[in-house]
């Protein structure tokens, strides 16, 4: 078995299997990025959420992170039952306009790129909502620091494990609260 074989085979971190619930479907928010954080509201009402890595390993291709990233999605969007049918309703994403560098830019067109291919593929609405947005609906600073968004995750009562995690988090409040999240 080749390298690449061997790493698409590995187990990766499960997030979490929502309840198989009639007419109710989940609804995923994620920070994309070589660090994705994610947020997912299951059938049931309930949230969990984590950061998963999709960093680059010593001596595979530059295209490895993606296509672990695309079967994490498939594995996260058929966690809703039995059946095996999708259970992602609707996906939402922190659009991000500016990056640190290239390297960050690539990285997020990279997976930008692949959730938009995942998403028509298999007919799941998505949205890109502006950091400055999501900043100011969690904290009331559209140019909040990280720390801040971190804290407003904090006094709703999560622990989240990087800035990433709390930025889905911040994001699927978001999402909730406006028209985007209508359930």
């Amino acid at each position: 078995m080749d390298s690449s074989a061997a790493l698409l085979s590995e187990p990766l971190q499960a997030p979490c299997t929502p309840a198989a619930t009639p007419g109710r479907q989940a609804l995923l928010a994620l920070d994309l990025g070589t660090r994705t954080g994610w947020a997912l509201l299951d059938p049931r009402g309930h949230i969990c959420s984590g950061s998963q890595p999709f960093t680059p390993q010593r001596f595979e291709g530059g295209g490895m992170r993606f296509l672990r990233f695309h079967r994490w999605l498939t594995e996260l969007s058929q966690s809703g039952g039995a059946s095996g049918g999708l259970a992602v309703e609707q996906v939402v994403f922190e659009e991000v306009r500016r990056h640190a560098g290239v390297d960050a830019a690539h990285a997020y067109g990279g997976f930008l790129g692949q959730l938009g291919s995942f998403c028509e593929h298999h007919r799941i609405p998505y949205q890109g909502v502006p950091v400055g947005t999501i900043k100011r609906h969690i904290t009331g600073k559209g140019n909040a620091s990280k720390e801040a968004v971190i804290a407003a995750i904090r006094e709703l009562g999560y622990s989240p494990v990087d800035d990433n995690e709390a930025d889905a988090l911040a994001l699927l409040h978001w999402t909730i609260a406006t028209a985007g999240g209508a359930r």
